[in-house]
């Protein structure tokens, strides 16, 4: 049975004080910690992954509106520095968490639930970047996608984390996957292996042509805007398309004639929300993230690394959707 010893007043992290379209609400400073339950742990955090959605809440965008002040950042990976005697942990284990926020700090303190053993094969930085897309890939296509072997399946945005998490699950679930990117050229290494790489402001004719005329029976949009209103011209009858997320910014319209002529369904993914609602289909879905990241079907690719002093740049750097992949952000140990 682990102790849970008073944790430290505060540690060192970066703290959104107001919203604002250029981070300027964001500086680093000093950050208290909760006490802890029976059920909690604390954590030395050594990485933590950025999502769209923690940019997206520094400009108060996302449905999730922390009051501020608050900690920005839904991942990350660490070491359990003390455990509460019901949280189903020991102090020295490696593990990767998910949270709605909160993982840009040096400690946090977290639920035991919150928590995900990390294989000792995988880096910290690995770990911190593999969950939250891994989770949302999982959810979409294998529950609410319901994509099956030999479909198409068209994901946009696939330079981004839950773009390239979806192309791995998609691949591995047998399916025939085609990619747009705003940069296709930089996804030499998904045409490797056999994906259809087509560029984002124009691959309608291409997804008709891969599919003679057929269009794609599942699309899985991250992007939103344009995309979003290109993918009704080239979704099979009877296809599902799973709206992820609105990169782009631009939240698109629905054309209802085209769901009428086509018959196909638009899904909202909300992967932590999903399993919220439905507890023990989310533990099913966490366990089987799991077994994808530990077999290696689900690999994060890291763009960028940044120090957690620059993790205002590292924001920036997100924003600009300059970086193939996941930006990472370390911690320092001695803080």
């Amino acid at each position: 049975m682990s102790a849970h010893p008073e944790p430290p007043e505060d540690t060192f992290a970066l703290v959104c004080h107001r919203l604002g379209d250029q981070l300027e609400g964001l500086a680093l400073g000093r950050w208290p910690l909760p006490p802890m339950g029976d059920k909690d742990v604390r954590l030395a955090v050594r990485a933590a992954s950025l999502n769209f959605p923690d940019l997206l809440m520094t400009r108060g965008g996302y449905q999730v509106k922390p009051p501020l002040p608050y900690v920005p950042g839904m991942e990350g990976s660490g070491v359990v520095l003390a455990a509460g005697a019901d949280s189903g942990w020991h102090v020295g284990q490696r593990v990767a968490f998910a949270a709605k926020h909160g993982a840009l700090a040096c400690q946090v303190v977290l639920p035991g639930s919150a928590l995900m053993p990390l294989p000792d094969q995988l880096a910290f930085d690995v770990g911190a970047a593999a969950w939250v897309t891994g989770l949302t890939a999982w959810v979409a296509l294998a529950q609410l996608g319901r994509l099956e072997r030999g479909e198409t399946l068209l994901v946009h945005g696939a330079r981004g984390g839950v773009g390239q998490a979806c192309v791995q699950l998609g691949l591995h679930l047998g399916a025939k996957v085609l990619a747009t990117a705003s940069q296709p050229e930089k996804l030499a290494d998904m045409a490797e292996q056999g994906v259809m790489v087509l560029p984002a402001n124009d691959f309608r004719d291409g997804v008709l042509a891969a599919t003679a005329g057929r269009g794609a029976e599942v699309i899985a949009d991250p992007v939103g805007g344009e995309v979003f209103t290109q993918s009704q011209r080239c979704i099979a009858y009877g296809g599902r398309v799973l709206v992820l997320g609105f990169a782009d910014g631009q939240i698109p319209t629905l054309a209802m004639n085209r769901l009428l002529i086509k018959g196909y369904s638009v899904i909202g993914v909300r992967a932590g929300e999903h399993g919220r609602r439905f507890p023990e289909m989310g533990q099913a879905h966490r366990a089987a993230v799991q077994r994808l990241i530990a077999e290696g079907v689900i690999r994060p690719h890291i763009g960028a690394h940044f120090r957690l002093d620059q993790s205002i740049m590292a924001l920036a750097t997100l924003a600009e959707r300059s970086v193939t992949g996941k930006i990472v952000v370390t911690m320092p140990e001695d803080l």
